[in-house]
């Protein structure tokens, strides 16, 4: 099943975003790609959708675009899931393939030790910079079979310069990804200022999971900044086949 992951800044757009049908709960700090929120925030969350009724939605999370040191990855990895995430998005940005390999490695094996139900799902870049040590589209699936983790996700890195997925690619070339993807039993996350309009043409390159903030905020000038309504959410959820 498609689903639809609307990041969130804390309980109150978690309610919002899950009443507006969507289908996980992303909790970050909306000033970069992969803002990294407190850990007490991610438990706030999941203990708010519990009480809720809505126990069976997932929670995700992120450790940062950048990775640090592999220990300190893997430590931050483990204490995201200890607070409530039960998927952990982790940046690959600025690595090569091999190190790639080396961290995710570690940071898969130590996840699935400790949490063996939890999802690790690496974030890789489209921008030009960030493909000259990484290309997403020739090795990113050759990284998750190697490192034996639940899928990837390509990302935009740069959210300030103005530019959405589709300036870096094609939809040709993400049923490309996702069919790769697919054939290695893995799946297939995209996000990077997708808007409602682009939605339809993205949900038809059979991707498992479409993320969005922006688009699921109010209109404010606030952007990324802006509150996730539930209304907003509804009409995102509705351009799923």
């Amino acid at each position: 099943m498609q689903r639809l992951l609307v990041s969130i800044r804390g309980p109150k757009e978690a309610l919002a975003a899950i009443k507006g049908g969507a289908h996980i709960a992303d909790v970050e700090y909306p000033a970069s790609a992969l803002g990294t929120p407190y850990p007490l925030n991610i438990m706030t969350v999941r203990n708010r959708l519990n009480r809720a009724g809505y126990k069976k939605i997932p929670v995700s999370t992120n450790i940062g675009e950048v990775p640090g040191v592999r220990a300190s990855s893997c430590q931050a990895a483990l204490g995201v899931a200890t607070a409530g995430a039960d998927i952990i998005k982790c940046g690959m940005a600025e690595l090569c393939f091999k190190p790639a390999v080396y961290l995710g490695d570690q940071m898969v094996r130590s996840m699935k030790k400790f949490f063996p139900k939890k999802k690790v799902i690496p974030a890789v870049f489209v921008d030009e910079d960030m493909r000259r040590a990484f290309d997403p589209f020739s090795e990113g699936v050759d990284l998750i079979k190697e490192i034996k983790a639940d899928g990837i996700l390509i990302d935009t890195f740069n959210k300030a310069v103005g530019k959405c997925l589709l300036d870096y690619c094609t939809t040709k070339e993400l049923k490309s990804f996702v069919s790769k993807c697919h054939k290695a039993g893995k799946e297939a996350w995209i996000a990077g200022s997708i808007t409602k309009e682009e939605l339809p043409d993205l949900w038809t390159t059979g991707v498992d999971v479409i993320c969005v903030r922006g688009a699921a905020c109010e209109k404010t000038g606030k952007g990324r900044f802006g509150e996730v309504k539930a209304k907003i959410v509804a009409e995102l959820v509705a351009t799923m086949p």
